[in-house]
């Protein structure tokens, strides 16, 4: 209480700043197939290469935290076991078709409210309420984490789903139709930052 005012005052609280590591962390994406022949073809996975961020923790007010995350969506990678053939044709349809990197070359997360519980000493789940920027749209994602606090690093990991229509992505498909993507696609994350000195 404030005695000069009368007003309750809520106790200090400092987010811990934290830089993300994309060489220690992993960013993928699992497309599905559908159609006549999707049980010939791959569900691909792709790693996303190129990105950045900077995560505020704060584990006394955990609605103190943000999170800011930017992705070059030139540098997603097919991590799948096949052909250079089918990879370069893969890499190429998804950079022109898909995400039009060329027109919208950077994909764009920031939280807007972040809630959650402690679990134990050292873990935290966080649900996340953010703006998700993609191909031109943004759009509220609401993502779950689970978040562990180090002495100089912290982990966060979790995985979500986004439709590719709510983006205004065209589905692609090949062989006329027969072989094309589902709408929804999965991401998963694995996320390491440092603690800024």
């Amino acid at each position: 209480m404030d005695s000069a005012t009368g007003v309750k005052m809520l106790p200090e609280t400092s987010a811990v700043r934290y830089t993300i590591d994309p060489a220690a962390s992993r960013f993928t994406v699992r497309a599905f197939a559908a159609g006549l022949l999707s049980g010939f073809g791959h569900n691909p996975v792709i790693g996303i290469r190129d990105f950045s961020g900077d995560v505020n923790f704060s584990p006394d007010n955990l609605a103190a935290s943000s999170v800011g995350i930017t992705i070059n969506a030139g540098s997603f990678e097919v991590q799948n076991d096949v052909s250079e053939k089918d990879r370069a044709e893969i890499t190429r349809t998804m950079n022109d078709q898909v995400l039009g990197v060329k027109r919208f070359p950077e994909i764009a997360f920031e939280s807007r409210q972040v809630s959650g519980m402690k679990l134990g000493e050292s873990l935290y789940v966080l649900k996340i309420e953010s703006d998700l920027f993609l191909h031109g749209v943004t759009r509220p994602q609401t993502i779950s984490a689970n978040v562990a606090p180090g002495d100089d690093k912290l982990r966060a990991y979790g995985e979500f789903s986004i439709k590719q229509s709510d983006f205004k992505i065209r589905l692609v498909s090949v062989a006329g139709g027969a072989l094309k993507v589902k709408d929804e696609l999965k991401l998963a994350f694995d996320i390491i930052a440092n603690k800024d000195s």
